[in-house]
């Protein structure tokens, strides 16, 4: 029971000192690293890579998955893109807003 109770307080030390990000820099890398050329310019996704925005997935799952992606997406190591790098990026995504939506769009109601 200690050893659980020990485990939640890292656990919850950790959250507190995950980096908030910076969206404009975000923003810069999301493009120097080329994101953009598989999920869109706004995380949108395409074709080629998933959505990742307005509603990015948690840092940590997001790291996870750059630093071990599953399908066509290369890795980028830590020597690559650093944890806060992905920090800011992932703020970016996460200040993309939703879309508007469609019944609000005269167009679509045709």
């Amino acid at each position: 029971m200690l050893r659980l109770i020990c485990l939640a307080a890292a656990c919850c030390c950790l959250l507190a000192q995950a980096p908030a990000g910076n969206p404009a820099n975000g923003k810069t890398l999301f493009t120097k690293y080329g994101c953009f050329q598989c999920h869109g310019t706004q995380g949108q996704g395409t074709t080629a890579g998933a959505r990742l925005a307005p509603k990015p997935i948690a840092l940590a799952a997001l790291i996870a998955y750059v630093r071990g992606p599953k399908g066509q997406m290369p890795p980028y190591t830590g020597k690559v893109v650093s944890d806060a790098e992905l920090a800011d990026i992932r703020a970016y995504l996460a200040s993309i807003p939703e879309p508007p939506p469609a019944k609000s769009i005269p167009l679509l109601n045709q």
